[in-house]
């Protein structure tokens, strides 16, 4: 132990200005609280991308004040650069405390990158490292110039969301070109924080790009609060999306409650719409002057022509318009011929089945003005907000849809956005953004709505050539499809408790900074760690205050004394059916 703090002492006493490194230190202060002395200790190990400093701490003061903290940055000065390391671990050399003296304490830190001074002066950030410390290189608590040009966007235009959390006085930028086009995800645990943190940067980039058209998919309807000035609220009593816009893995979804449709009523579904659909146009003026309700058409059905390639309104796939009286009817023709083709039971409890989703008053946005809309048209202007007219943003509320039919609606919603963008070619640029995305792109493929998965991959995988872009929230990383999650290029890791959630993380953040990680499951509220291309470097940031205004409805919003009331049982039960 003697030789231990011989060996420490001498350490210690080198002096700052060492002329084989010329590692003189500037002061670098912005007030004069601030201590002129900033060195902090000496490099005693180096491998890879890791280093040990041994600093002196006192026992009224100890860990070296508060430049060696944990999660803080320091500086390694080799004269014409700065290794700059992040502190990950701390811990005392010796197994007694001396309160009267000083006492020595091992530094980890990991290795980000390099500060270097250019000839005319200016400095800029690189990551990896091209020299490492000699033994005995003084670190010293970082500059706030070298804090600033680790964070600097270069060239790139950003927009400020918060500040680091290591120094508030200097501005967290992202650049949001990159946010969108490259696809982002906002992960963390309830209550952290994550809807404010969306609310701020879906205001900051509808700010920044013009044609940036939101489409927010909120199963909480939490997000129209946020924006009362530019956004358009759509709910089950706002919306309409006629039954005929949806694909057959869609609709059938809807017909059949989620379950996995028999082979006869699938193949019985798909063939009455194709009939449906070719009928469509075929219309008797006797028919035209009837109730769209009740009639009935007379064209003979005929099923093998209703799917020949080529025809128009010949597949159940193609989002053309068709009536419900059209089905009706060709399921009835079907339970008429004398050579069946399927069971009269089956085709029978079809039938009941579309009459009763039809007559049911929560489908009424399926059904209620399906055959007065000619095209998607209408449905595009609303959804899309095509022209915007001052509101860029639509706030999806999908808590008041039948639990049956969002992910049916999800997946159209999803289809539709990226259609909508590649038939643009550029003129409209439109942001799909997932809150609760685990429930639409889950881990187990087994599980969640298959056709819902397919668009928003699709989104993921090829949607930046064309303008669709896509935001990906959740609380559980680790139940989120992993393609899905690989395609987002920019990360917001807010707190994260659960080791698998973290491992997630772990594997998709640079190895340069992967000992950020293990600060996940401790950083607090509105504190987020930024990765991926739309931020200079990993950064530990904390988000900007919001004011109440402006944050989702659930984080910003108390309860009104009409919401506090109880509701008498047959007002619920009213809600409870849609009325």
């Amino acid at each position: 132990m003697a030789g231990f703090r011989r060996r420490f002492d001498a350490i210690m006493q080198l002096p700052a200005n060492n002329s084989q490194f010329e590692t003189k230190i500037a002061p670098d202060r912005r007030d004069v609280t601030q201590p002129a002395d900033r060195a902090l200790g000496r490099v005693i190990a180096c491998a890879g991308s890791r280093a040990t400093i041994v600093a002196s701490a006192s026992g009224a003061a100890p860990g070296a004040q508060d430049g060696c903290a944990i999660g803080r940055l320091l500086s390694i000065n080799l004269g014409k650069s700065r290794i700059v390391g992040l502190v990950y671990e701390m811990r005392a050399l010796e197994p007694v405390w001396n309160e009267a003296g000083a006492n020595a304490v091992a530094v980890e830190v990991e290795l980000l990158g390099e500060v270097v001074d250019g000839e005319s002066g200016t400095a800029r950030f690189e990551s990896g490292i091209t020299t490492y410390p000699p033994i005995g290189t003084l670190a010293h608590r970082i500059r706030l110039r070298d804090l600033e040009h680790i964070h600097d966007l270069g060239h790139r235009k950003g927009v400020v969301v918060g500040c680091l959390t290591q120094d508030a006085g200097v501005a967290a930028s992202v650049d949001i070109e990159r946010l969108l086009t490259r696809h982002f995800a906002v992960l963390g645990t309830t209550g952290v924080g994550k809807s404010s943190a969306v609310a701020l940067m879906l205001r900051k980039a509808v700010a920044a790009k013009p044609n940036l058209r939101v489409l927010i998919l909120d199963p909480h309807n939490e997000y129209a609060h946020a924006f009362p000035e530019n956004s358009a609220r759509i709910d089950a009593s706002t919306v309409d999306l006629p039954f005929w816009l949806f694909r057959f893995e869609e609709f059938a979804d809807i017909v059949f409650r989620g379950r996995p449709p028999l082979e006869d009523e699938a193949e019985i579904l798909r063939e009455v719409i194709a009939v449906a659909r070719s009928r469509y146009r075929v219309v008797s003026p006797q028919d035209m002057a009837r109730d769209l309700g009740s009639s009935v058409l007379k064209r003979p059905l005929d099923l093998g022509s209703a799917r020949k390639p080529g025809e128009t309104g010949g597949t159940a796939e193609l989002a053309a318009p068709y009536r419900l009286a059209d089905l009706f009817a060709a399921i009835d023709e079907l339970i008429g011929l004398h050579e069946l083709r399927y069971p009269r039971t089956t085709l029978r409890a079809l039938r009941v089945r579309l009459e009763a989703l039809h007559g049911d008053p929560r489908y009424g946005f399926l059904f209620a003005h399906a055959n007065s809309m000619e095209t998607i048209a209408p449905v595009i202007s609303q959804i899309f907000r095509v022209p915007h007219r001052g509101r860029p943003i639509t706030v999806f509320q999908l808590a008041g849809l039948p639990s049956e039919v969002v992910n049916a609606v999800a997946s159209s919603l999803a289809r539709l956005a990226f259609d909508l963008a590649m038939a643009s070619h550029g003129s409209y640029e439109i942001l799909l953004l997932c809150e609760e995305a685990h429930r639409y792109v889950p881990q187990d493929p087994a599980l969640g709505f298959a056709p819902t998965r397919q668009a928003i991959a699709r989104i993921a995988k090829e949607g930046r050539k064309y303008g669709a872009y896509l935001g990906i929230v959740t609380q559980r990383p680790g139940e989120l499809d992993p393609t899905i999650l690989s395609q987002c290029s920019t990360v917001f890791a807010m707190r994260l408790g659960n080791d698998r959630d973290q491992e997630i993380i772990r594997a998709a953040i640079a190895d340069a900074s992967a000992s950020t990680i293990a600060f996940l499951s401790s950083i607090g509220n509105r504190e987020a760690i930024a990765f991926g291309e739309a931020v200079a470097t990993t950064m530990r940031m904390r988000f900007l205050e919001q004011r109440p205004e402006e944050l989702p409805a659930m984080a910003g919003r108390l309860p009104s004394e009409a919401d506090r009331r109880e509701p008498l049982v047959e007002e619920l039960v009213a809600r409870m059916r849609g009325l």
